[in-house]
């Protein structure tokens, strides 16, 4: 039997996946989360083979809490179940040690399938997120400025279109206040942005952040 923990902070989603699953012989779902937070404490709890996890969620997100949870749990294999089909997030979740990346636009019987590849040591990625890869490869490819973003400047980022604060951060992150400052300033240079305002508006509009999120 896989056991599956649920990690999105929106009930209808949960509840929709938890009803497919529930009808798949041999698939289990064993918990379920709304924060980045809970999904690490849920893991220690009932050390499920699977976590479906969303990206952007209150507090710590899903790119954080995949990177604690492959250092806390290595055996726990990550699949991230998102909206974000764009650059960078493939990229970054999958280096922060994701087994596998799908859109919650995937129908059932791939989410089903990507389970059990990961469960079997392989690595799954959607056929639309394969293709975005496969074409930010190429020469001449348009490029996101967020492409430069390391991983933990993305985490950082997205925490700052949220309205959070360096104290908020710091304690989330598990990071010294100065040490967040340094990460904030250092992708305000790469992205080119002087305030939070700015870089707001450079998410919105290559699709990092919805304008919804970020009010």
């Amino acid at each position: 039997m896989i056991s599956v923990l649920l990690v999105d902070d929106h009930r209808l989603v949960r509840t929709g996946i938890k009803r497919i699953l529930g009808d798949t012989r041999g698939i289990e779902v064993v918990g379920e989360a709304e924060t980045g937070e809970n999904a690490l404490t849920l893991a220690r709890e009932k050390n499920p083979d699977v976590v479906l996890m969303d990206v952007n969620m209150p507090g710590m997100g899903g790119l954080e809490a995949t990177r604690r949870l492959q250092r806390r749990c290595r055996d726990v294999k990550v699949i991230v179940l998102t909206v974000h089909a764009v650059a960078p997030f493939p990229a970054r979740l999958l280096e922060a040690g994701a087994s596998g990346y799908l859109t919650k636009g995937c129908d059932a019987v791939e989410l089903v399938g990507a389970i059990r590849a990961v469960c079997n040591g392989s690595r799954y990625i959607g056929t639309d997120i394969a293709q975005q890869l496969a074409l930010t490869l190429l020469p001449g490819a348009d490029r996101s400025p967020f492409d430069e973003l390391s991983c933990r400047e993305m985490e950082v980022m997205m925490m700052l279109v949220q309205g959070h604060d360096t104290r908020y951060m710091s304690q989330l992150l598990s990071l010294s206040p100065k040490t967040v400052s340094t990460y904030k300033y250092r992708l305000y240079d790469k992205l080119s942005v002087r305030n939070d305002v700015e870089l707001t508006r450079l998410a919105i509009r290559h699709g990092i952040v919805e304008a919804d999120v970020a009010n």
